[in-house]
């Protein structure tokens, strides 16, 4: 088995900030890192060498809404309308079309694995497929062609919504994502098999899709797996479950056994306090997506106080608003100094601790420079216009995706000078969004 090696000036290892590291790969693991090594016969990187990246939460149809939602103003809800549109349009040879373009676009942003909340199950009258699962197949073979590794949450969605007597039934759109009952969806959950670059894990949409009853089912599906949910995304979704329940959205997951280390609750904006302990207590990870709270009016959700409390954090890229995960990490802290009107409230290691979340996505051998880990690497520049003068362990603070000039994953270089081994990636995803031919909005929420 051959051995390849890499140069790095500077490089983050699991210590802290190191310099003149020599890193080895045999196997597509990291059999050597060694700081103060020579550079005799390797790959010299620019800048500095990260961990790769990890989307924490991804919706790959969602890239199509990018840059054409904005106008006539509106809310998450409105914006939902348009997401339906899309994928009323998608089928397994178009969703394989355009979630290859978007994966591509997280490569070249330093993103080595991707966690990928699917719920997009059934042809567009509601009926499965011949192929049940070929919607998810189509994105397993996006990941690997655009080169990334995937984890696919299959989502769990039963309901069209939550009102004050129960579940709604579903309606539109919503027909392609619900499965006929819990049942039959842990069924079409159990044909998926792992392979070399997927790993499969699940998820319940929310209290507004997945009727309580069905939550424990959920969680012995999840059993040994991750396990995701949307958590308090929006203040509408607090009113129905309290009106429904009595009770919180978390509140409701604890009760129903869906918190604890193995779980992650995306978004978690409209946390209160007690919400907050009952997360911590429980060791419940916490995926926050700024881009997208920013871009929909969600919110800023507390995540200095999750933290504290004992929430692991991680990012995601959620609707591809952005492709660029230092960016989302970086909104971590923004946020929290536009809430608290204080800066320095995560430091630099912090913050890449939530873009290289790998754990949270069920690849606990990814996110670290170290021997035995999966040989992912990111290579930052340092000499762009928005890293130019940049000290090495404040690269955080500033890099984004642009400034990302090589992608090894598990040995293999996927993105060198800023290029993706499958070329013009624009031109991919003008390509995959123009055959959509998405019109004018229509259709029921």
């Amino acid at each position: 088995m051959s051995t390849s090696a890499w140069f790095a000036e500077h490089a983050w290892l699991p210590g802290g900030m190191a310099t003149d590291v020599r890193l080895e790969v045999t196997g597509g693991m990291f059999s050597a890192v060694v700081p103060g090594g020579s550079p005799a016969g390797a790959v010299r990187l620019p800048g500095v060498v990260l961990p790769g990246l990890a989307d924490g939460h991804s919706h790959a149809f969602h890239r199509a809404l990018r840059g054409r939602t904005h106008a006539g103003g509106g809310s998450f809800w409105t914006w939902r309308e348009q997401a339906y549109a899309v994928a009323d349009r998608l089928d397994p040879d178009t969703y394989l079309a355009l979630a290859r373009a978007a994966y591509a676009e997280l490569v070249l942003a330093g993103v080595t694995g991707v966690g990928e909340f699917h719920y997009l199950h059934h042809g567009p009258d509601g009926r499965p497929y011949a192929e049940p699962n070929a919607m998810a197949e189509a994105l397993r073979q996006a990941a690997a062609d655009a080169g990334l590794r995937l984890t696919l949450l299959d989502t769990c969605y039963l309901a069209g919504g939550l009102g004050v007597d129960g579940p709604q039934p579903v309606t539109g759109t919503q027909r392609r994502f619900a499965d006929a009952d819990v049942d039959a969806w842990a069924e079409r959950v159990d044909a998926l098999r792992p392979s070399a670059g997927t790993r499969v894990g699940v998820a319940a949409h929310s209290v507004r899709a997945v009727p309580r009853p069905a939550l424990r089912r959920v969680v012995e599906v999840a059993a040994g797996r991750p396990l995701h949910v949307h958590v308090s995304e929006q203040p509408a979704e607090n009113t129905a479950c309290r009106q429904a329940h009595g009770l919180s959205p978390v509140a409701l997951l604890d009760a129903e056994g869906v918190l604890g280390p193995a779980t992650t609750a995306v978004h978690a904006t409209h946390v209160d306090a007690a919400d907050v302990r009952l997360l911590g207590a429980g060791g419940t990870g916490v995926c926050l997506c700024p881009s997208t709270e920013q871009d929909l009016a969600d919110g800023i959700g507390p995540a200095l106080a999750l933290r504290r409390a004992g929430s692991p954090l991680s990012v995601g890229s959620d609707q591809h608003a952005v492709a660029d995960l230092l960016g989302e990490a970086r909104g971590v802290e923004m946020h929290e100094r536009l809430a608290g009107g204080r800066r320095g409230c995560f430091t630099p290691a912090e913050l890449l601790a939530t873009a290289t979340g790998h754990d949270r996505i069920g690849w606990p051998e990814a996110g670290r420079l170290a021997v035995g880990a999966l040989a992912d690497l990111v290579a930052v520049r340092l000499d762009t216009v928005r890293t130019a003068g940049c000290r090495p362990e404040q690269v955080p603070l500033v890099a984004g995706a642009g400034d990302v000039d090589t992608v090894v994953v598990q040995g293999r270089t996927v993105v060198s000078d800023g290029r993706h081994v499958l070329g013009d990636v624009a031109r991919l995803l003008g390509d995959a969004i123009a055959a959509l031919d998405v019109g004018p909005v229509g259709g029921r929420g």
